[in-house]
């Protein structure tokens, strides 16, 4: 194919099963086959865990099976944090995950929120050091944003469910 032959890349798509080509963003990249989503998505949730379902988890009688990993400093530990969380910043993992963790029980990270890596490096660190690990969707912004409870230095807070990320009037949202 010479470069002149070659497809540009806002050229329309060929049609997929007989559709319409397009030359919109949303479908100029066509979909992966279904075998190859269905496995991107199985592994996205071996890496993931999202705010409502953690809190349901702790909520639920019993123990959850993980341990939730605030890693973000003193300060912002303070702040405000989940109730039940380990605080260890990102930092310290290195020297003190071994002391503070036990290795045979899965860790959930979480940090600031959606715009924050900082749970990411945490779950990074944990991982290279043989912990099981995955990281909470939206971090503490979202847990406060669902309405759910959260301890800081002076006590107890809980705010009403932001209803641009929480469902009005249900338990959940059905995912």
């Amino acid at each position: 194919m010479t470069a002149a032959s070659a497809p540009s890349a806002l050229a329309p798509l060929a049609p997929l099963s007989g559709g319409p080509a397009t030359d919109h963003p949303v479908l100029r990249v066509p979909p992966a086959a279904p075998a190859e989503a269905a496995a991107h998505f199985r592994a996205m949730l071996a890496f993931h865990a999202d705010v409502s379902d953690v809190a349901a988890a702790l909520a639920a009688d019993g123990d959850p099976g993980f341990v939730v990993l605030d890693s973000r400093s003193t300060q912002a530990w303070e702040q405000g944090h989940v109730p039940g969380a380990v605080h260890l910043p990102t930092a310290l993992i290195a020297a003190q995950a071994g002391q503070v963790l036990d290795r045979s029980v899965p860790v959930v990270t979480y940090c600031w929120g959606p715009g924050c890596n900082g749970a990411t490096r945490a779950a990074l660190a944990l991982a290279e050091l043989g912990f099981h690990v995955k990281e909470m969707l939206g971090g503490f912004e979202y847990w406060v944003r669902e309405g759910f409870a959260y301890e800081t230095w002076q006590g107890d807070e809980q705010r009403p469910a932001d209803p641009l990320t929480a469902p009005v009037g249900a338990d959940d949202c059905g995912c």
